[in-house]
């Protein structure tokens, strides 16, 4: 299984990836993205990772 994380230091919480995947990721009230869960059945999260404007989501 893939780990997904998000490099705190790197994101500008911009919020794509918690439109293309709210199951897996949520931007809290500090104002960066956060791992939910390292699982989703719906979306390609290599896809969303390669989305990010700042390159903050590693999948591994």
């Amino acid at each position: 299984m893939a780990k997904v994380t998000v490099d705190a230091s790197a994101c500008v919480g911009c919020g794509l990836c918690e439109q293309s995947c709210p199951e897996v990721f949520e931007l809290q009230g500090d104002g960066i993205a956060h791992v939910k869960t390292q699982v989703c059945g719906i979306h390609n999260l290599k896809e969303i990772a390669e989305q990010c404007p700042v390159n903050a989501i590693k999948i591994s």
